[in-house]
């Protein structure tokens, strides 16, 4: 069986060298990366589209690791896709529908850049969500409620606050482990 592609699918964020998600490509044998959206750029079916293209220019297996807002951009693009995906792991989504910390995007902004409302149904592959005890863009409570409706596996993850390198985490391990299991033929 061919080992899948792994697709990375980073959240609201410029390129960051000390992300687990930049740390984690540079260390697996297959693997593509959707281009960071930036903080500016909120419209969301650009940043599905750009999922598309990369996906669909896998060939063989696909296993997608995501983070934050990548997470619910994973989720619009999977109402809309035909590719198969092995597997997801949807590393501390935010909640989109609750005011966020300042120097976030407001409501409003996100509601007119199309990710709202944040997709509930159940998600077409296995997935796992990886939720924070004290992530400041979503308690943990509202992200299992996500996890509840996408049909995903929830893992507490734990206090590692947003799981990014301002959270103090840049090297995550436990991202291997994950892609192992989203790896194996099922």
């Amino acid at each position: 069986m061919t080992e899948p592609t792994v697709l990375i699918v980073p959240g609201m964020r410029d390129a960051v060298p000390q992300h687990w998600q930049t740390l984690l490509a540079a260390r697996l044998p297959r693997v593509r990366s959707v281009a960071p959206m930036g903080r500016d750029s909120l419209d969301c079916a650009t940043h599905v589209a750009a999922i598309e293209r990369e996906a669909q220019a896998v060939e063989g297996p696909l296993v997608i690791i995501a983070h934050s807002a990548g997470c619910i951009m994973v989720a619009h693009w999977a109402l809309q896709t035909k590719r198969a995906v092995q597997g997801a792991l949807l590393a501390t989504p935010p909640d989109l529908e609750s005011p966020l910390p300042e120097g976030n995007p407001t409501i409003d902004a996100l509601r007119a850049g199309g990710w709202l409302p944040v997709p509930r149904s159940r998600l077409p592959f296995r997935s796992v969500v990886g939720a924070s005890r004290n992530d400041p863009l979503g308690s943990f409570e509202r992200i299992a409620g996500l996890a509840l409706d996408w049909g995903a596996d929830l893992v507490d993850l734990g206090r590692v606050g947003h799981l990014n390198p301002a959270s103090g985490h840049g090297d995550w391990p436990q991202a291997e482990a994950f892609v192992a299991q989203l790896s194996a033929a099922r």
